[in-house]
Formats: C-alpha cells, structure tokens, sequence
C-alpha cells in the first residue's frame, strides 16, 4: 500500500496489500441486508453479529443474488492462485458493499476491514446511542498475507490466564489479522493441561507452594498458587472458540526439560527418582525426563497422544529449550541407551528422543515444533524450528531444509521492557520498544534466495513469569502485538514507520473499544 493511495480517513492494520480510495462513502443503515453466497454463511453470521451490537439494525443474512445497498458475501476459488487462502478482495462503493475470497478464512479478514473502515464505535459490546451515522469509505482493497504463521505465545504455566481472557485475547488477534496462539501449558512452576490418564499431574503439579515475591523475585512470597489448570472440556471450547475466528491454537508440552511440575507428580520418570516438587522460583531446573527410561518415554507419548485429541492444530511443540543434560551424564540409564543406539554426545541423546516424540506425532498426522536447541544433536527429519536465541538457528535450520518460525529474543520477546526507565512494571529484564519490533525482518537477507519458502513466519512471546494479571499481558503485548501484525502480514516493501504511527495513533481507539489495557504512546 502506497501512503499516496492512503487517504485521511483510512487506518487499517495491518496494512493492505493494494488500496485504492474512490470518491464517496456507503452507509449502513436499517435496511441493509447481508448477503451470503454459497459458502459463505458462516462468516455472514458472524460478521452480521458483530455489526448489529452496536448499530442496532436487524442486518439479516439472505440467501440469493445481491440487491442494491446490501454486504454481499462471496466464495470464489478462482481467486487461489492470486490470493491464498486467506486473501480477499473488498469493494466498497455508494450502492453496497462486496467482498470475495477463496475460502472462509478470506472473507473473515475482509469482515475485519470492513469493520476497520466504519468508526470505531463498531466495536462497541452495547448499542451506541443516536444520532450515529455508519459510513464507510469506497474503496477497492486486494489483499493477501505475506506469512502463514502470524503468532504469539501466551505462558498460563507461570501465571494461570482464565479461559475468558483466551478467548478475549483470540478476539483481539484475530481483529489484527493474527491466526496462530501458542499456549505454553507446562513448565517447571506448573502443569495446565488436564490429562487422564495421569491425573496427578494435575492434582499435585498444578500447585506451587508459592511463588517469587513481586518486587524481589529471589525471594518467596508464602502464599500458595492453585489448582490451576484447564480441563479437557475448556480446551476443546477454547479450540472451538478460536477455529471460529481463524485462529489455531497450538499447544506446547514442554520436554525433557521444563519437567519438574511433572517430575513432582510421577517421579519416577526423572533420573534420580525424586521426591520433587514444583518449583517455586523462575529459571532453569537440572532435573528433567529420563530418556533412558523406556517407562518416561512412553509416559510422554501417552502425554502427546490425549493433547493431540485436545487440538487439532497441524503442529504441536515440545519445547525443547533450556534442558540441562548433568543428570542424563550420571544416569545409568540413560548411558546404556546411548551405548545401545551409538550415541556420543548426550545432546544426540535429546535428538533420539525427539525422533521418536516426532514418529509418534506423525502417526497422528502431525507436525513438531520446537525452540532451536533441538539443533543441537542433529535435526529430526520433518522437524520445525523455533528460532528464538537469534536468527542464527532458523538460518541453518532453513539452509538444510527445515521449516523455521521466527521468534528472536532481540524483536519478538514481549516480556521485555517497552521502555528504558522506573516507569516500566518489573520484568524479565532487556527492552524492546515498539519501533524495533516494527523494523523485524523475518527473512534473513544473509539467507539464500531458494531457501526463503521455509520462513513460515514469526511469532511474539509473551513470558508470563511477570506478567500477575491478564492485565499485565495486554499491557506488554500492545501495542508490540500490533506492529508485529503489521511485518507478518503486509509486504516488506511498504513498511513506513512514521505511516504506521499514524494509522495506530486512530486504530488504539479501536483497542478502547475492545477494552484493551494497552501501553499508552505518550509515555515513550
């Protein structure tokens, strides 16, 4: 999008593809009807919903050929080739409104601008008082994503975040254009996930007997945390929640290391045999999944095979980061599997795990992910790398024909500070202010040109281990969440820092509307 073809009157983000302003507005008013074509009923519903809120029209949806002043629907699978799957074409004129797509997904994000070009009182909850008049611009938008994976990462292990804020958090990505939330459940300080076969691991491991003081995380502040966990039947309403609004959620079970809540639970499936419990500090914990252990192993299959009937998301993430290997070195166990399988090194030891963890989910038509340490032992054949400690792993992991998301502490870790200063909450430590995560190239230009269709796309984590509230998350997420949008979505070539900050200078009286606790611009 050209800033010349950007009129006054238009701020969408992400930023469209192509963008032409015509002369005169469309108005919604009592009348108008929805039209949907074959295919397309779904996301007529769902966007009728979200229009009669505010407006208080009827706004029904109707079947049949579009008549003047109507919004009209349409699923066109000759646009594939042009557009994806998820691009659209949007046409506004006085006469009414059209938008096509080659799938659901497409029309869903032309229902997103359309919504974007209307005031952004259109995204009030309760009916907006009169006089108010819903006009929208004319214009011709095409419009397409330049990655596939467009993600964040919520961290509910460290901090539990209620059902509620998922699917308000699912809400706001999916306003943004957003399509892949990673829900890290399981770490050290707390296992999330209800498994049933193993009901201890949440009965004990969802609990902590405290956690670290706010303000002086090297000390414990005395109060007990949990239960807190999801149940089988919140995640599959979760998942269903999201798949409504073309966001996947993909779960992250963390292994062999980030184990101890479950070590706490079962733990003779570590080396030493334990007793343990769960941690109560952040950081990295030595005792982890004993791979020597033919019982371990399959206790983490079992693990993988109930998560894998929970989310239906083509990948699953086993983590994978931070695994001390000191236990596995005086393991008897774990030395004999090594001797058995000729392995050398014990980050090889961790490799021979991954690829029977990455057999098992593909006898479920599954692919898995994890952060870039599963380099170290060699890759398993169809793994996907999460490049999170640079760029550097998710270069040799595309030159050798990996799959890569782009995940780098230096852009995309939003638990950092937004700002130098005493103003900023407590946090992990570092910054990263809204301009450097606009500036995010996740295509490396060292990275040769053939190898380039392997950046899947990029992600922003948000750690939770300061993050108390759902509060504190949307305040470190926008408007980062936001510019990220933006580089994941809209070409390279037309990114404009001082175009951008005025168009999220309007779009943050949008996240009014939604209710988001936001970090406000003035401060920086």
């Amino acid at each position: 999008m050209q800033a010349a073809d950007t009129a006054n009157d238009i701020a969408i983000i992400p930023a469209p593809v192509e963008l032409i302003r015509r002369s005169g507005d469309y108005t919604l008013t009592g009348t108008t009807k929805i039209v949907a074509r074959p295919g397309s009923g779904s996301e007529a519903e769902f966007l009728a919903a979200r229009l009669r809120a505010p407006t208080g029209f009827a706004l029904p949806v109707v079947g049949g050929n579009a008549t003047d002043g109507c919004i009209e629907l349409l699923v066109d699978r000759s646009l594939e080739t042009a557009l994806g799957h998820e691009g659209y074409r949007l046409s506004v004129n006085a006469h009414g409104v059209r938008i096509r797509a080659s799938s659901r997904a497409g029309l869903f994000y032309g229902g997103i601008t359309l919504c974007q070009l209307l005031p952004s009182a259109i995204l009030s909850a309760q009916r907006v008082p009169q006089p108010a008049r819903w006009t929208i611009p004319c214009v011709d938008i095409e419009d397409r994503p330049r990655f596939s994976w467009r993600g964040l990462l919520l961290d509910p292990a460290r901090h539990f975040l209620p059902p509620e804020f998922i699917k308000k958090f699912v809400d706001v990505m999916a306003f943004h254009k957003l399509n892949t939330l990673q829900l890290h459940l399981t770490d050290d300080q707390g296992w999330r996930i209800e498994i049933q076969k193993y009901p201890r691991l949440t009965q004990i491991g969802s609990v902590r007997s405290e956690s670290p003081r706010k303000g002086d995380r090297k000390q414990g502040d005395g109060t007990p945390y949990g239960p807190f966990f999801y149940t089988q039947k919140q995640i599959r309403e979760l998942v269903a929640y999201a798949q409504d609004r073309h966001v996947t959620l993909v779960p992250e079970i963390e292994m062999p290391g980030h184990f101890l809540a479950a070590l706490a639970a079962y733990p003779e499936y570590s080396c030493r045999g334990g007793p343990f419990a769960v941690r109560t500090r952040w950081g990295i914990e030595p005792d982890i999944l004993c791979p020597g252990n033919d019982a371990a192993v399959g206790f983490v299959t079992d693990v993988l095979g109930e998560v894998t009937e929970l989310f239906p998301s083509r990948f699953i993430h086993i983590g994978g980061d931070e695994a001390p290997r000191d236990r596995w070195k005086n393991c008897p166990k774990c030395q004999a599997r090594m001797r058995a399988e000729g392995l050398a090194k014990e980050a090889q030891l961790q490799t021979w795990l991954n690829h029977r963890l990455e057999k098992f989910l593909a006898s479920r038509g599954r692919r898995m992910i994890g952060w870039d340490e599963i380099l170290e032992g060699g890759l398993t054949p169809d793994a996907v790398v999460m490049s999170w400690r640079g760029t550097k792993g998710g270069i040799a992991a595309a030159e050798a024909g990996h799959d890569v998301i782009m995940s780098p502490t230096t852009h995309c870790y939003f638990d950092y500070a937004q700002a130098r200063g005493p103003q900023e909450p407590e946090c992990i430590g570092g910054w990263i202010p809204l301009e450097k995560v606009y500036e995010f190239e996740p295509v490396p230009p060292t990275l040769a040109e053939d190898k380039r269709r392997h950046i899947l796309g990029a992600q922003g984590n948000l750690w939770g281990e300061y993050m108390w509230t759902p509060q504190d998350v949307e305040y470190f997420a926008f408007p980062r969440a936001v510019a990220l949008a933006e580089v994941v979505w809209s070409p390279s070539q037309s990114r404009n820092l001082g175009d951008f900050l005025g168009r999220l200078r309007r779009h943050l009286g949008r996240l009014d509307r939604l209710g988001v606790n936001y970090r406000k611009l003035d401060q920086r």
